[in-house]
């Protein structure tokens, strides 16, 4: 017992105490245990989500690795819309070999450039950027246009001929491809409007005033060359109008002694010519880039024909005093009598369930009312500016006033045939309402011809020699235009209106009374 206390209580205190053995069947334990799918996942190491800050566009292109894209597709689409086309072409439009550019390559393009442009308007600064790279695409293009067309403008087959013909209706090989590429510049050119671009002449804008002037050179260069022969074409058919048609001598050995009228030269060679002018127009004015140009044209070709017909002398209007109206009575007259009796006459006459029917009772008009006539149809039927866009809307209403104006003219030719002369005032106030729509000036020659200086009172006398002027004067500085004519109706209309109230016994005639009624309303109601 003492041995065992003292081994317990002396023994040595520098010694620290042993560690605790581990238990080592726990650990061996522990590792044989089976190890499951989730100890080992990745979800105890997913990281929080971090709120994504939303960079502008340009942020992603810092690199310019877009722009260079974007220059290379625009290339791309300059080499595809010059591209020579896949389908064949008429014999009668190939030349050298080459086919003349299909219609709708220019909106291709031009969709192109829409696309992007629309694409970057978020982003003022990209938009800048895609605007610089239209430079090069679009001068190469504008390079080529050139140069193809010079060589088909300076061409001696370009003008051959200058307008189409009945011979000639279609464009030859020149031709087609010359406005292949007035095609292709005026449909790029309507994009150009949608989208705005070359309208400003600042260097800070866009750029492109040079390149939409250098489009529009190109279309002009081509429409207006094939369009001013047309032009001359139609102006001296209607201008020539203004002499009356030639008349041949009766037949010798029929009954008839009277001269026949045959249909105006004019009249015949426009019924040929006008249906394959507005082929030609439906062709050349395809875009609504020039057609300010195509109503400028009909305009001035109506006018001429307005001052031909008005001027015609004589008018070969008969108008009467009293209801007294020539008139012809169709009948069916047999040229000798039949041999035999027709074999109606032995059948059994029943009497007729309706009284038979008057004999047709028709007005003769004069030459000049036809010819007025089939003007007006010939002219109306070319084809006029889209009214459905706001660019063309008003050079299509000019043409249709214009049209108007002739259509008044064929009614007051038609009028001055059945009006009865009756009180003055009365007369002025149907003249006043005849003459609706048409310019003083062109109405004036009519009524002065028809109604004051007849046959009867010295034959017919013309406003210049009224006025004291050469007929190329007159026609000169107030007849240019219906603008210019109503500038100058005060003046012209006063001088007239001086000459008739000088000359003595000219208004107890009651019509020609209301003539100088009917002028007077109308000076007052320009000057107004």
């Amino acid at each position: 017992m003492v041995n065992t206390l003292r081994t317990s209580i002396f023994r040595p205190t520098s010694q620290p105490p042993s560690p605790s053995t581990p238990q080592r069947s726990d650990a061996t334990s522990n590792d044989k245990l089976p190890r499951t799918t989730t100890m080992l996942s990745l979800a105890g190491f997913k990281k929080p989500p971090v709120r994504s800050m939303s960079l502008p566009q340009a942020a992603t292109f810092q690199d310019g690795s877009y722009l260079q894209v974007l220059s290379l597709k625009l290339s791309e689409g300059v080499s595809k819309a010059l591209a020579q086309p896949f389908s064949t072409a008429p014999g009668s439009e190939t030349l050298n070999g080459r086919r003349p550019l299909p219609a709708g390559r220019g909106r291709e393009f031009g969709s192109l450039i829409s696309v992007e442009l629309n694409a970057s308007l978020d982003n003022p600064h990209l938009h800048k950027a895609v605007l610089r790279s239209l430079q090069r695409p679009l001068s190469a293009l504008l390079m080529n246009l050139s140069n193809t067309l010079l060589q088909l403008v300076s061409s001696p087959e370009f003008l051959n001929p200058p307008a189409p013909t009945p011979q000639a209706p279609n464009p030859n090989p020149t031709q087609a491809h010359a406005l292949s590429c007035a095609t292709f510049a005026g449909e790029l050119l309507e994009v150009f409007d949608e989208l705005g671009l070359g309208l400003d002449s600042d260097s800070r804008g866009d750029g492109l005033k040079s390149t939409r002037e250098a489009l529009v050179s190109v279309n002009t260069r081509v429409i207006h060359p094939l369009v001013a022969g047309i032009k001359t074409e139609l102006t001296s058919l209607v201008e020539a109008l203004e002499s009356p048609a030639p008349t041949t001598a009766p037949k010798t050995g029929t009954s008839s002694s009277k001269a026949v009228v045959t249909q105006h030269p004019s009249i015949t060679t426009l019924q040929a010519v006008v249906p394959i002018y507005a082929r030609a127009f439906t062709r050349y004015f395809t875009t609504t880039v020039n057609q300010s140009y195509l109503a400028s044209l009909e305009i001035s070709v109506v006018w001429r024909a307005l001052v031909a017909i008005a001027h015609r002398v004589p008018s070969q209007l008969t108008p009467s005093s009293s209801p007294n109206l020539a008139l012809v009575v169709a009948k069916k007259v047999g040229t000798s009598p039949p041999t035999t009796p027709p074999s109606t006459r032995f059948m059994l006459k029943l009497p007729q369930s309706r009284p038979p029917s008057p004999p047709t009772i028709q007005p003769c008009m004069p030459p000049i009312v036809g010819d007025a006539r089939i003007v007006c149809d010939l002219l109306s039927s070319l084809p006029r500016p889209t009214a459905d866009k706001e660019a063309t809307r008003l050079a299509r209403e000019a043409v249709d006033d214009a049209c108007d104006g002739l259509r008044a003219l064929l009614r007051l030719l038609e009028s001055v045939l059945t009006v009865i002369t009756r009180d003055p005032a009365e007369l002025a106030r149907e003249l006043g309402v005849s003459c609706t729509g048409l310019p003083t000036l062109i109405t004036l020659p009519i009524l002065l011809n028809t109604y004051v200086f007849t046959d009867e009172k010295g034959g017919p006398r013309s406003v210049p020699s009224i006025l004291g002027l050469s007929e190329e004067r007159y026609r000169k500085e107030c007849l240019t235009g219906f603008g210019r004519a109503e500038e100058c109706t005060v003046a012209v209309g006063q001088r007239v209106l001086d000459v008739l109230s000088n000359q003595s016994g000219l208004l107890s005639d009651p019509a020609a009374e209301a003539v100088v009624r009917w002028l007077r309303v109308e000076i007052t109601t320009a000057d107004s």
